[in-house]
């Protein structure tokens, strides 16, 4: 089945932070089934209620990285993790999220797509590589 653009609104997510091949690549095979790709980044305070640490970029730093990128339609700030106020929102007509959100995703009206993550690389990797340098 050819997937191209097969969805007239997509949405995905992220903290970004820091952003990384891992990121560009979900966010290309997101393009490729969008006709808009809608992209939401974390706010600062969310990634701190979520996750329990500072952020290690700026809300305005990652949302202008993502901006840039010739793949994404639109940024926006993910000011909470209410995913069907979004879709709601802007229309959407799929999720595309990681693959470890399989079976613990909040249940919305659209369809959720899953991609694996690319091997090798996360923001958790590049934290905590700068902590160990720091260290030494």
């Amino acid at each position: 089945m050819n997937m191209l653009h097969r969805y007239r609104t997509v949405y995905t997510t992220g903290a970004f932070d820091p952003f990384h091949f891992g990121h560009l690549n979900i966010l290309r095979r997101a393009r490729k089934i969008a006709g808009t790709l809608i992209v939401g980044v974390s706010t600062d305070e969310l990634i701190r209620q979520v996750k329990g640490r500072e952020p290690f970029m700026s809300l305005e730093h990652r949302m202008e990285i993502i901006s840039e990128l010739r793949c994404v339609d639109k940024v926006v700030a993910q000011v909470d993790k209410n995913k069907q106020r979004v879709v709601d929102e802007f229309g959407i007509d799929a999720i595309v999220v990681g693959s470890d959100w399989r079976g613990r995703y909040p249940t919305v009206t659209c369809e959720v797509i899953y991609f694996d993550y690319t091997d090798g690389i996360s923001s958790s990797m590049i934290r905590e590589g700068l902590d160990a340098r720091d260290a030494l």
